[in-house]
């Protein structure tokens, strides 16, 4: 329960969602936690839920789009706390109504490409060059099932998700010998604020499509998270976990065609 007793991990994207369960669940696991996302306000209520539990955590508001941003809250960690030793990027930007490629706006495009991909690749370069000196860490990219396979219509978000799976592999390549692991999730439909948007009759059809036929939750993401920070997985490092019910395993049988 306390496997991360006596540690500090930063969390982008806390303010909510896959983000927000992630940093309670360190905090859960004895780690004082940084919470990294744009919306204060909603950052301060997830500290105060992290407090509540007898836990610590600093809110560091920030748009990580901004090149100077990651260098501030990573700074901020180690001004607080004199280490960082596991971060989770997971802000992203989830995009608008799917729209086929060829009708998309440039901005959406631009808009999606800044916080999902070249955010992570900010915080990254952030959180490494501060990890390095003590000796290394632990880094985990929160892409999506997207991110192995396309969906039509999330042009911008699959192509970040794609990127961010490969910029994942170049920094576990290049900062191995440094002592930084850094891998990534890939959770499949999960459910966040996002599908509560979209109601009850779309969950029910997302979950109908997935193999264990239910959502994912925040907290099992989380769990991924954590593991993949913590020593069990020591020897992991350049990974793609799926975390998807079964989703990317293969195509549903055809019809009432007979195995074999």
């Amino acid at each position: 329960m306390n496997a991360f007793e006596g540690k500090v991990a930063l969390v982008t994207g806390a303010s909510r969602g896959i983000g927000a369960a992630t940093a309670r669940a360190f905090a859960a696991a004895g780690a004082a936690v940084v919470l990294v996302a744009r919306d204060a306000d909603a950052l301060d209520a997830v500290r105060a839920d992290i407090e509540a539990g007898g836990g610590t955590a600093l809110v560091v508001a920030a748009d990580l789009a901004q090149e100077p941003a990651a260098e501030q809250m990573v700074a901020a960690a180690v001004g607080r706390f004199a280490r960082l030793d596991a971060a989770v990027n997971a802000a992203a930007a989830h995009g608008g109504r799917p729209t086929p490629l060829a009708r998309l706006a440039v901005e959406e495009w631009d808009r999606t490409i800044a916080v999902s991909l070249r955010g992570a690749f900010l915080s990254l370069r952030a959180e490494i060059a501060a990890m390095v000196p003590a000796g290394g860490g632990a880094i985990v990219n929160v892409a999506s099932t997207t991110g192995l396979e396309a969906v039509a219509g999330l042009a911008p978000y699959v192509a970040a998700k794609h990127g961010l799976i490969g910029l994942t592999k170049t920094a576990a390549l290049d900062h191995a010998a440094d002592g930084v692991r850094v891998n990534a999730l890939a959770p499949g439909p999960t459910h966040t604020e996002q599908l509560d948007r979209a109601g009850e009759a779309a969950r029910e059809r997302v979950a109908a499509a997935v193999p264990v036929h239910r959502l994912g939750t925040p907290d099992e993401v989380a769990a991924a998270a954590l593991w993949l920070c913590g020593d069990q997985s020591a020897f992991v490092t350049g990974a793609t976990l799926a975390v998807d019910g079964g989703l990317l395993a293969g195509q549903p049988p055809f019809g009432n065609a007979p195995a074999g």
